[in-house]
C-alpha cells in the first residue's frame, strides 16, 4: 500500500517496524486535528470492533535513515520526483536527505493530472494550489510527461557537474482520480466503460516516462554505468469503478491476496545483470534500500537491524544465487476490509493469511497462484507451524498487534 511501501523502500526496514502499516492521510484529510507535533501512540477503535488498533502516524520518523542520506556520504547528489506520501511538509524529501524534490509532498493522489495540478474548487486550500514543489508551467500539460522532464533535466545537471547520483521517481500515476490525455485514451476504447481506457492510457504514460529516462541515460553514454529499478507499491485498485484487473490474482489493492501484494519488479544494469532473465525468487520492497546502498559502495547504517536483504549477487547472477532469507512478511493491524485486520507470512510456496478475528486462510502459491484452495482445514499442523513463526518474527521486528477491546460484545 502507499505509505508503508514508501516507507519500506526509504528505509530498508519493515513497514511495521517504522509504524507506518496504513497510507499517511495528508494535512487535509485529517478534519481538526490540524498540525500536530508528535505521531499518536493511542490505540484505536470503536465498541463494536473485536480489536482496538495501533493509530497510524502522520509522517515517518526523521530518526529513520534514507537511501538519500546514506548515499550522500559517498558523494552523491539525490533527487525526489513524484508522489512521495511519507508526511507534513518538515517531512517532505529534503527533511530525509535529498538535495532536489519536484512533486513530494503530502498528497497521496494529485488533485488533478492536468497542468496546474490542482482543484480550483476544491474545499481545502491545498488542493486548490496544486502539488507542492511543482508549480504549473503549460496550462493543460499530462503530469506523468512532465515528471520525465524533471527527471531528465535532474540528470542532464548532475552528469554535466560530474556528480554521482541517486533519484527515486515515484509517478503519481496511475493512482486515481483516473484521467488521461483524451487523445492517447481514444486508442484503448473498446467498450462503454471509458475508465478502462483511460487506465490504459495513464499505463502508456508511465511507459513514455520510462522511455525518455532511458533515453537520456543512453544519450549520456552513463547507462551502463547506472541501475535501474522499475517496480510499484501495490496491486490494482479493483473497486472503486473498477478501473483494473488482477487476473489471474486475486482481489487487488490494500487486500491481503496476490492482487493486493504482489507487484512488478525489474532490474536493469547493462554488464552487471544480464538481459532477459527472469527469477521466481520472492522480494520485497525492503531489499531495495541494502541493494542500492551495495551496487553504490556504500555501508548499511550500522546502529539498526535492516529487514531488506540486497538482491546484488542474485540479480548478477542472472537468478541463480538464493538468498539467506526464510520467509517475508505482512501486517496490516487496521479495519479497512472485511473481516478486518490481518498478518501474513510467506515460507516458500506456502502463504497463511492471519486475520486476527479469524479465520486462518493458507494457500500453495505454486499449485493456486488465484489463492482460490484455502488449505487450512486440510493442514491444521502447518498452520500452526506458520502462526507461531509469524507471530514470533513480528515481535522480533517491533510490529504493533492488535489488542482484544474490551468494551466488544459479540453479537
Amino acid at each position: 500500500m502507499c505509505s508503508p511501501t514508501r516507507a519500506a523502500l526509504q528505509t530498508g526496514r519493515y513497514p511495521h517496524r517504522i509504524g507506518v502499516t496504513d497510507w499517511i492521510r495528508s494535512r487535509f484529510q485529517r478534519g481538526r486535528i490540524g498540525t500536530p507535533d508528535q505521531n499518536p501512540t493511542q490505540y484505536v477503535g470503536g465498541k463494536n470492533r473485536q480489536f482496538l488498533c495501533p493509530p497510524n502516524p502522520y509522517w515517518m520518523e526523521h530518526e529513520e535513515i534514507s537511501i538519500a542520506e546514506i548515499l550522500k556520504e559517498q558523494g552523491y547528489r539525490s533527487g525526489y520526483i513524484g508522489k512521495w506520501h511519507l508526511g507534513d511538509p518538515a517531512w517532505f524529501p529534503p527533511g530525509q536527505g535529498y538535495d532536489e524534490n519536484k512533486g513530494g509532498c503530502d498528497y497521496g493522489q494529485p488533485p488533478s493530472y492536468f497542468d496546474p495540478y490542482n482543484q480550483p474548487r476544491g474545499r481545502h486550500e491545498t488542493l486548490r494550489q496544486g502539488i507542492h514543489n511543482l508549480p504549473g508551467r503549460k496550462k493543460g500539460e499530462y503530469l506523468t510527461h512532465r515528471e520525465a522532464d524533471e527527471a531528465e533535466a535532474l540528470i542532464r545537471g548532475w552528469h554535466k557537474e560530474k556528480k554521482p547520483f541517486f533519484l527515486m521517481v515515484g509517478h503519481y500515476a496511475v493512482h486515481t482520480p483516473i484521467q488521461a490525455l483524451a487523445e492517447v485514451a481514444a486508442r484503448y476504447q473498446r467498450d462503454q466503460k471509458p475508465n478502462n481506457a483511460k487506465y490504459a492510457a495513464m499505463v502508456e504514460s508511465i511507459d513514455d516516462s520510462t522511455r525518455q529516462i532511458l533515453a537520456t541515460l543512453k544519450e549520456l553514454d552513463i547507462d551502463g554505468n547506472t541501475l535501474i529499478i522499475f517496480t510499484s507499491d501495490n496491486g490494482g485498485l479493483d473497486r472503486n469503478g473498477s478501473p483494473t484487473d488482477n487476473a489471474p490474482l486475486r482481489s487487488g489493492k490494500g487486500y491481503a491476496y496476490e492482487g493486493g501484494i504482489r507487484v512488478p519488479f525489474l532490474a536493469r544494469w547493462p554488464g552487471r545483470i544480464p538481459a532477459g532473465k527472469i527469477s521466481d525468487l520472492p522480494v520485497c520492497s525492503i531489499d531495495i534500500f541494502p541493494t542500492v546502498v551495495e551496487a553504490a559502495g556504500a555501508k548499511l547504517p550500522g546502529d539498526r537491524a535492516i529487514d531488506g536483504l540486497s538482491l546484488m549477487t542474485h540479480l548478477e547472477s542472472g537468478g541463480i544465487t538464493k538468498l539467506n532469507r526464510d520467509e517475508l512478511l505482512w501486517h496490516f493491524p487496521h479495519y479497512r476490509h472485511a473481516p478486518g485486520p490481518y498478518s501474513i507470512i510467506r515460507q516458500g510456496d506456502h502463504k497463511l493469511i492471519k486475520f486476527w478475528g479469524g479465520p486462518f486462510e493458507l494457500y500453495d502459491l505454486k499449485e493456486d497462484l488465484g489463492e482460490a484452495r484455502n488449505l487450512a482445514a486440510d493442514m491444521p499442523k502447518r498452520v500452526s507451524e506458520l502462526d507461531t513463526l509469524l507471530i514470533k518474527r513480528l515481535k522480533e521486528t517491533e510490529a504493533k498487534l492488535p489488542r482484544e477491546n474490551p468494551d466488544f460484545t459479540k453479537k
